[in-house]
């Protein structure tokens, strides 16, 4: 049980060194071990959360080194409940990735689930690590593989990578200097032991300058407004298989990062904090507001999800604006659910294109009659979005709510308030199109199933309607576990 951090982490290492070379063995035995790893990772952090929540927080060192000098893990009750999100959604994901690999050679195949497992475990990393160099080499991980994923959607994935390699480098160029800024500061890189130091110093203008550098590389890497330009384009032409790891957890990661250096790092005590907040939170007002009108001029689904997604990871960093304990439990509370919402409207989406080839809207007239359980999906992660009861977003959106009311910071509440009529406008839509508007007559590319879709593409679409609904009626177990580790750095 205390090697649990290790062992979540080396898991998917150990099936993607091994992926590409069992794949040449057999085509698919390469995905199988993707597969299995990917289950034991998910198993072994739902018993980490379980021990953080029993035993307080882990922090696990490795090779013996005294902190500050070994590499850390830090594990807390908001961590760890992101590590389960994000092992559970990669699961599912490969799961459903099963229908999309008929495709291709072994190689290419044992490539993609190489990539995969490669992409969780660098958002693993990122959450778990308590060393900010130890950050930035897990979130070239997780680039690097995005790139690759996003690649592998063809030859307009091939550009929208591209894209995503330009303006990744340049995020991560601007966290090697906000870090390198810190460390010049401080003399450290292990988080906790340089949260100690810039509480004791007074340089104030270079830790600004430090943060700033940090928000843009964030920023860019969570595709919050105005840094989302590469966004919209690579969540459209990614590798379908993927798609939904993607959009749904990948941009959560980076927010939780942000989260971090503004409340474990620099903390509440730093001069220009209440600047720092004014300023994410009117980057969060824009790109709720550019974000659902961008949606809903779009006719392709997945540009309407993939502007939606601007808006939504807003509202996560709307909360650190805030800053309450509840308004901050509100933010991870709809991290957790906005990657089941986003990632199963696009495993739907996805369902939909494997069975009629199709990501136009005005193709969907009535398809629940042939796809009952893809249009609950839909349904219910679009009512989620909007903030319907009793669905996760509902709960998220008030903790936001009250968090604002609590602090007097009102006009956020009538941003909160504006943003979900624009979402209840693009996503009634998509309701209305998928039980209301004629049925147009559409040739089935795979018309021989038992099933609307393969078992394998089903399961993730009903344990992603599941997830929103139980989140949402559980919100409040939800709240105070992550409660136990926000009372102590919140506003």
């Amino acid at each position: 049980m205390k090697n649990l951090p290790a062992y979540i982490v080396l898991l998917p290492l150990c099936s993607a060194l091994l992926s590409l070379a069992l794949s040449k063995i057999h085509r698919h035995l390469g995905r199988d071990v993707v597969f299995c790893a990917l289950t034991g990772s998910l198993i072994l952090s739902v018993l980490q959360l379980r021990q953080v929540i029993a035993e307080g927080p882990i922090h696990y060192v490795f090779g013996g080194y005294t902190i500050p000098y070994g590499i850390e893990f830090s594990i807390d009750t908001i961590n760890a409940v992101i590590v389960v999100m994000v092992c559970l959604l990669g699961v599912l994901s490969c799961m459903f990735a099963f229908n999309f690999d008929t495709k291709g050679d072994a190689v290419q195949v044992g490539g993609a689930y190489t990539m995969h497992a490669l992409l969780v475990l660098g958002m693993v990393g990122m959450t778990m690590t308590g060393d900010v160099f130890n950050l930035y080499v897990f979130l070239e991980i997780t680039s690097l593989t995005a790139y690759c994923l996003i690649a592998m959607g063809g030859s307009r994935g091939v550009v929208s990578a591209f894209r995503y390699l330009l303006v990744g480098t340049v995020a991560a160029t601007f966290y090697l200097l906000g870090v390198g800024i810190l460390y010049s500061v401080t003399g450290t890189l292990n988080m906790a032991d340089m949260a100690k130091c810039l509480a004791a110093g007074n340089n104030d203008s270079a830790m600004l300058m430090a943060m700033l550098l940090l928000i843009v590389s964030f920023g860019i890497k969570m595709a919050q407004f105005p840094f989302h330009g590469w966004q919209p384009s690579a969540y459209t032409h990614a590798n379908t298989g993927a798609r939904p790891l993607i959009a749904g957890a990948m941009g959560k990661i980076p927010a939780y990062a942000m989260f971090r250096y503004l409340y474990c790092i620099y903390g509440p005590g730093f001069k220009y904090f209440r600047f720092i907040l004014l300023v994410i939170g009117i980057l969060s007002v824009c790109g709720m507001i550019y974000g659902s009108v961008r949606a809903m001029a779009q006719r392709d689904i997945r540009k309407v999800l993939a502007y939606s997604s601007v808006a939504q990871i807003s509202y996560i960093s709307l909360g650190f604006a805030i800053g309450t304990p509840l308004a901050l439990a509100g933010s991870f509370l709809h991290m957790v659910g906005h990657a089941f919402m986003k990632g199963g409207l696009f495993f739907a989406a996805g369902a939909i294109s494997w069975k009629y080839g199709t990501f136009d809207l005005n193709d969907f007239g009535r398809i629940y009659k042939k796809m009952p359980w893809t249009a609950g999906l839909l349904t219910v992660g679009a009512l989620s979005m909007i903030g319907i009861p009793p669905t996760v977003g509902f709960f998220s959106k008030w903790y936001l709510a009250f968090g604002a009311a609590e602090s007097h910071q009102y006009v956020y509440i009538f941003v909160l308030v504006l943003s979900s009529l624009l979402n209840a406008i693009y996503f009634f839509k998509l309701i209305e199109k998928v039980f209301v508007q004629g049925e147009k007559n559409k040739r089935e590319l795979h018309p021989n199933t038992s099933l609307e879709v393969p078992m394998s593409m089903m399961i993730p679409v009903v344990i992603c309607i599941l997830v929103i609904l139980l989140l949402g009626v559980f919100n409040v177990k939800l709240v105070d576990i992550l409660l136990i580790s926000l009372k102590g750095v919140a506003l």
